[in-house]
């Protein structure tokens, strides 16, 4: 029985072996045009334009814009003085987690979107809303978008750092008068926010160390010394700024410096 099988299998690959050759010349030509026809459509498609869909430009262009929200935020806007300021007066108050973080910065994004607001609009009217209907292209949408905030960064921008700047790095040349690139303009503009917020925290911070002072000598009038003032002179401050309205006070000053 194993010999009559064995048997059969080998006519049955001699007789495959036999007609191979016929049918690989009945195939070869299918197989001839399927490969050109691989090869035609891929040259076609390579050579065909490709056109992007506007939706996936624009959502693109989305993800884009809110993964780098944050640094936009802080480098066009008045994100960072706020900020800065209000850990100034935090600190001077002697606090040192209250308020929170998060507190300080959701309070520091509202009052930028308040301050803001004008220009967030004009931008959204000259080059968002025109890309988003299709009478834009990228490049110019982007310089018509940028415009209200180039206008409102060099309205509070200082000259002499622009010049500083751009003489810092060879073949940067700037001259008063003409109009700085967007990055010599955004880097100015971020120095020159961080000098007025210093300058406006210095200012918070005076009267403040004048109730430590005062506090600290009559501790030490009275010998106490073991006391630490800074625990005496708390309560004080906060009396102090409580009746004085401080946090309404600190903001209607930075909405009026943003006002000039």
């Amino acid at each position: 029985m194993n010999l009559s099988r064995l048997t059969y299998a080998v006519l049955l690959g001699m007789l495959a072996l036999w007609f191979a050759p016929d049918v690989l010349a009945q195939v070869a030509p299918d197989a001839d045009s399927v490969s050109d026809a691989l090869t035609n459509g891929v040259r076609d498609a390579a050579d065909a334009p490709v056109a992007l869909d506007v939706s996936i430009v624009q959502l693109f262009l989305l993800v884009t814009v809110l993964s780098l929200a944050p640094g936009i935020a802080m480098m066009v806007t008045c994100l960072p003085l706020i900020v800065i300021v209000l850990s100034f007066l935090r600190q001077a108050l002697g606090l040192q987690q209250t308020p929170p973080n998060s507190m300080i910065m959701g309070l520091a994004l509202i009052l930028t979107f308040f301050i803001m607001e004008p220009v967030f609009a004009e931008s959204w009217a000259q080059g968002v809303q025109p890309y988003m209907d299709g009478v834009l292209d990228e490049a110019m949408a982007f310089d018509l978008a940028i415009e209200p905030f180039r206008a409102f960064m060099t309205g509070r921008v200082d000259a002499e750092t622009i010049q500083r700047l751009a003489d810092s790095l060879p073949g940067r040349e700037w001259t008063p008068g003409e109009e700085p690139s967007l990055g010599l303009l955004t880097s100015a503009f971020m120095l020159s926010e961080i000098k007025t917020a210093f300058q406006i925290g210095f200012a918070i911070f005076l009267p403040f160390l004048a109730i430590d002072l005062a506090v600290a000598s009559v501790l030490m009038a009275m010998g106490m010394m073991m006391v630490p003032p800074a625990v005496v002179s708390l309560p004080f401050k906060l009396g102090f700024f409580v009746l004085a309205d401080g946090w309404l006070k600190i903001t209607e000053a930075l909405l009026q410096g943003y006002a000039l």
